[in-house]
């Protein structure tokens, strides 16, 4: 069973690290014209600081949570990170974008973004859930007096 968790641990890690450093690209580097996601929230909001401050900052974020993700053992801090990331991406979709994203061309995504923001969710929730560690009891028995006589 733990090396059925650590193939499913490391197979979501690279999904969402990859995920996420291919999201903070398009953040952090927009073509022109391209990133219309946080433009839109800044206008629907009437929060301006979104673009381009709150753009860069997610931006890091998913970065760091890239690289969380990908180190075994910051892997569910990564994984928390991961879920709030996308918890506020959802959010944000829910309140002032919609399920729809509007394209430059006038046509919508059909909920592309929306679906990629859910399924990053439940892989963070997964990942947090299913990556191997010291369980509350192991690491109770496993505490300070591993190394001290007592």
């Amino acid at each position: 069973m733990s090396d059925a968790r650590m193939m499913g641990s490391w197979v979501l890690a690279l999904f969402l690290a990859a995920m996420f450093l291919w999201i903070a690209d398009q953040s952090l580097f927009p073509g022109e014209g391209q990133n219309i996601v946080f433009p839109m929230l800044a206008e629907k909001s009437e929060y301006y600081l979104f673009e381009p401050t709150g753009r860069l900052a997610v931006g890091l974020l998913e970065v760091l949570a890239a690289v969380l993700i990908f180190i075994p053992w910051t892997r569910r801090l990564g994984a928390g990170l991961g879920l709030l990331i996308a918890g506020g991406a959802l959010a944000a979709q829910f309140v002032w974008i919609g399920m729809a994203l509007p394209t430059p061309d006038g046509k919508t995504d059909g909920g592309g973004l929306f679906y990629l923001t859910v399924a990053l969710l439940v892989a963070s929730l997964v990942l947090l859930v299913i990556h191997p560690g010291n369980s509350g009891s192991g690491a109770k028995a496993n505490g300070p007096h591993k190394y001290y006589r007592v």
